[in-house]
């Protein structure tokens, strides 16, 4: 979940995440023949992808989606070009893949996949992901954070961090599922060409994540909020999600990700169950507590510097 930084991360604004408390699993284990088995489960435990893949080759034998097994095949082929070792018997596998969450609430669901690949492969995550993606990584981060992170992608290396995060508001945060799933990859295209002043605008995403850091309360996070939709509606020349859509809510509304779905993040100083009965009433069912969402743990502050690998 990228709380601040969406679409400026690509020109290096420092943006904060939140890996969240729901995420995937990736079970492997050997199998009869040399092809690979995929078969992928939803929240439901229902069978939703199901592939079989030569290993030979890499190619696609059966699949029930041609799209989502060409993904696996691209990152089959990454991984092998990153450990030369990888799958080099041709023993089969079955791969079981199973989410914690449901498939149209996005959550960084296919990085989580490369991440959980990578570590099967035994490669770096972030080289796996700059093979098969144009984005800027940072929920690979979140795959393997503990808490809330920093995320800076520069021009040859990027940065990661944990850090504290408490504007002393974290009870009256809440994620609102929009239910109209967006595309990364389109979003990051109409950014690119729509957006003029790179480097002010990263400068100022920046600014507004350190600011958020240090916040002391309800009203001065909301001012952050507010600055960060004002200045990428500007630039996507798109409107903001509460002028919209909630135009009456007595709060501040925060588009996520792709703008227009998936989630956004909603901070107000009414009661928490007005807030929750404003959304119920409005026909949206999903509203998530950050202590909900966000994924905690008692370890060690991680910091992290990495290669930038093309």
């Amino acid at each position: 979940m990228l709380l601040f930084g969406e679409y400026a991360v690509l020109d290096g604004a420092k943006a904060l995440a939140l890996p969240s408390s729901l995420g995937q699993i990736l079970e492997v284990k050997p199998h009869r023949g040399s092809d690979l088995i995929w078969e992928a489960y939803d929240h439901n435990n229902e069978l939703w992808f199901e592939a079989q893949i030569s290993l030979y080759d890499f190619s696609s034998i059966r699949s029930s989606d041609d799209k989502v097994s060409k993904f696996i095949q691209k990152l089959l082929k990454g991984a092998v070009r990153y450990n030369t070792e990888f799958l080099n018997n041709w023993n089969g596998f079955k791969v079981i893949h199973r989410l914690e969450f449901s498939r149209d609430w996005g959550l960084g669901s296919s990085s989580t996949v490369i991440y959980n690949v990578a570590q099967w492969a035994d490669i770096n995550p972030f080289h796996l992901h700059f093979y098969v993606s144009n984005g800027s990584g940072y929920d690979i981060a979140c795959a393997g954070a503990e808490s809330p992170i920093t995320y800076q992608l520069l021009e040859n290396e990027l940065k990661y961090q944990e850090v504290d995060f408490d504007p002393g508001c974290l009870d009256q945060v809440y994620f609102v599922y929009l239910g109209n799933k967006q595309s990364s990859g389109e979003g990051i295209i109409h950014y690119t060409k729509q957006i003029k002043k790179r480097q002010e605008v990263a400068k100022e995403i920046s600014q507004i994540t350190e600011d958020s850091l240090i916040c002391e309360g309800i009203k001065d996070f909301r001012i952050l909020i507010e600055e960060h939709e004002s200045i990428i509606s500007r630039e996507l020349k798109l409107p903001k999600v509460k002028e919209e859509r909630f135009p009456d809510f007595e709060g501040s509304i925060k588009s996520l990700g792709a703008w227009g779905g998936d989630f956004c993040m909603v901070v107000s100083e009414m009661d928490p169950p007005d807030t929750v009965t404003y959304f119920k009433s409005k026909g949206f069912k999903t509203i998530l507590g950050y202590d909900e969402m966000a994924y905690h743990s008692s370890r060690s502050t991680m910091e992290a510097e990495v290669e930038r690998v093309r």
